[in-house]
């Protein structure tokens, strides 16, 4: 058995460790015991084949923009655009999260065939009184007044004042209008604007996370004419959450046809021959990469071998460390170049809609070692066959050793994810399903009018 305990002042964990072999046979029979995957999707629309106007609402738009959401949103809008139908953009002037600073110019702007309406924000936010309320609101224990959570929604951000009138005036000359991400204003806002006005779809990548319960959201779900959900774990825990059950699975789809190159990733970076796990994603706390790197730590106290940890996205905090390798953020080649030459992708996050790193990873024939504390992601790697999952530092040793000492069973794991991805997430594949729920939803005779598809 395992037992982890926080360090002093709570720094870093200390690890007394037992059964190894027990634990590494216990990832072999998760890995044995993967599902096939249950289709549950939307049926081709017979209408298919006629362009709708779509508008797609977001907080963040642009090629430079490092976010799950906002990639997965570009990645439709431009993709339906080269399909014929006519796409615009409302969204914010901000590159980061962090502070909603406007960076865009203001105004209309073409970004590979969309139309990218860009709108002022209110200025930078403070983040230092920011994170205190978000303390307050979201890790006190307490369920703070409506009114209270009510501040913190608008200081989350981004506030565009001129968007709702914007929205208000526009919204009934679209065929369909595409919110993304319950949690920030151009969707908890704008929706209520929209939805009287047109057939609306809502991707709430929604993640069992604290602010996703809190009652001052409890207006917003039953808003939309259709729910898109990444995965069956969004759907019910949307369903869970009062969300009624009317929309369709469809995923995000994934690059097949860009094999990386895992030598020249390993040249740029001096890896040598060295085997390494990756982290794609931002470098913070909240996807993980904090556990992870204590993880990594500890298993090379335990394990001096020549193992690596490669870090690819921005970062704003970087421990040194001999083994651990920081890139910033890269292009997409280079991230599917460290994806290709990776032991194996690692993804501690835990908090999740759909995972895209994983299915890249996949594609790119490469396994995943996962987070178990995440419906999402066990989900993911359960249906595919195409990893391990870990909770705790025990089994996080165990599946690393796994991988490390079986080349052939980590290809095996990885060829597993390949066929899945082929098989479910072929961009072709998932934009079927789009397209027949936004014909679906179009066709509503009224926005009030609910469809019900599972």
């Amino acid at each position: 058995m395992v037992a982890v305990r926080a360090g002093p002042g709570g720094s870093r964990p200390q690890f007394a460790t037992t059964g190894r072999r027990a634990r590494l046979r216990r990832l072999v029979a998760r890995w044995a015991d993967r599902r096939p995957h249950r289709s549950d999707r939307v049926r081709s629309d017979p209408d298919s084949a006629r362009a709708l106007r779509i508008l797609f609402v977001v907080q963040r738009y642009g090629e430079e923009v490092a976010g799950g959401a906002e990639l997965c949103c570009r990645q439709f809008a431009t993709r339906l655009a080269e399909r014929g139908h006519q796409v615009e953009v409302a969204t914010s002037r901000a590159q980061s999260a962090q502070d909603w600073a406007d960076v865009y110019p203001t105004g209309v702007t073409e970004l590979n065939g969309v139309t990218v309406h860009r709108f002022d924000g209110t200025g930078p936010r403070d983040n230092v009184a920011f994170e205190a309320n978000t303390v307050e609101v979201l890790w006190s224990g307490t369920l703070v007044p409506t009114a209270e959570q009510a501040r913190w929604r608008s200081a989350q951000g981004p506030e565009l004042p001129d968007l709702l009138p914007w929205l208000t005036d526009k919204a009934a000359a679209f065929d369909v209008i595409v919110h993304f991400s319950y949690l920030y204003t151009p969707t908890w806002a704008g929706l209520p604007v929209t939805s009287p006005r047109a057939p609306t779809v809502l991707h709430a990548t929604a993640h069992d996370e604290p602010a996703f319960w809190l009652p001052v959201f409890d207006d917003l779900f039953p808003l939309p004419t259709e729910f898109v959900w990444f995965t069956d774990e969004e759907r019910d825990l949307l369903v869970r959450r009062g969300a009624p059950r009317r929309g369709a699975v469809i995923g995000i789809g994934a690059d097949l046809d860009s094999p990386g190159d895992g030598s020249r990733f390993r040249d740029r970076f001096a890896l040598g021959d060295r085997p390494y796990l990756c982290f794609v994603g931002r470098v913070e706390a909240g996807k993980g990469s904090e556990e992870l790197v204590q993880f990594f730590e500890a298993y090379k106290e335990r394990n001096p071998e020549p193992l690596v940890l490669v870090l690819v996205g921005p970062a704003q905090d970087r421990r040194t460390h001999p083994d651990i390798v920081y890139t910033g953020f890269v292009d997409d080649g280079t991230r599917s170049d460290a994806l290709a030459g990776a032991l194996a992708l690692a993804q501690p996050s835990f908090f999740e809609s759909f995972s895209m790193v994983l299915t890249e990873a996949w594609a790119q024939g490469r396994p995943v070692v996962a987070q178990g504390r995440t419906d999402v992601l066990v989900g993911q790697v359960r249906r595919s066959g195409g990893g391990v999952w870990y909770s705790g530092f025990a089994e996080f040793e165990a599946a690393v050793d796994l991988l490390a000492s079986s080349p052939e069973l980590a290809d095996q794991l990885g060829r597993a994810g390949r066929r899945y991805v082929e098989r479910e997430y072929r961009w072709e594949t998932v934009l079927r399903r789009y397209e027949a729920l936004l014909h679906r939803t179009a066709a509503s005779p009224t926005p009030g009018t609910r469809s019900t598809t599972d």
